[in-house]
């Protein structure tokens, strides 16, 4: 199940929000909450609110669907913030020199999806079909099945090759062998 919450024309700029929404993606909720509280940017607070207000609609979508979930599985699994209008004032601020900047107030949007399906690995894979797929490659590697199958034929070739080579090429391959050699150590 997933619950979404978005949190429109928050005072700031994406750029900052998005270094608080970086800290919380992926993480639990109870995780999450507490990296807000206690995070020192001025977009902390409205993020939070945007979260508390996502476990709520989760809270919501369960009940209308007579199913019953515990907040504490849930966790965060897409956070993004958007650009939001910028307020150019009339107002001007003073700058060096005699100039003046004009004043531009910026705002974002944030998004934030709860979900309490399971997560997936680093890998992109449910994390119950990656472990059976290494155990088997293990097993195939230690008994010599298909892994080792690549190793032997490319020895066997090798093996075909210096058989089938000329005996005055093998000489004319061992004077340039030692020929190299030597410009080296010199």
């Amino acid at each position: 199940m997933e619950a979404t919450a978005s949190a429109r024309y928050l005072r700031g700029s994406a750029q900052k929000a998005r270094l608080v929404v970086d800290m919380i993606r992926g993480k639990d909720v109870n995780q999450a909450l507490a990296i807000l509280r206690f995070t020192k940017k001025r977009a902390a607070d409205g993020i939070e609110k945007c979260m508390r207000s996502a476990i709520a609609n989760a809270n919501e979508i369960a009940e209308k669907a007579n199913i019953s979930i515990d907040p504490d599985d849930l966790w965060v699994r897409t956070a993004f913030v958007d650009r939001g209008p910028t307020k150019n004032r009339r107002r001007v601020r003073p700058a060096p020199q005699g100039r003046a900047y004009r004043e531009q107030r910026h705002f974002c949007h944030v998004t934030i999806s709860l979900s309490n399906d399971e997560r997936p690995s680093a890998d992109g894979k449910k994390p119950d079909a990656a472990k059976p797929a290494k155990l088997e490659a293990s097993k195939r590697r230690k008994r010599g099945g298909a892994a080792a199958a690549p190793r032997a034929k490319r020895a066997a070739t090798k093996t075909e090759a210096a058989a089938t080579e000329k005996p005055a090429a093998k000489k004319a391959s061992k004077k340039k062998a030692k020929s190299d050699e030597a410009t080296t150590e010199e």
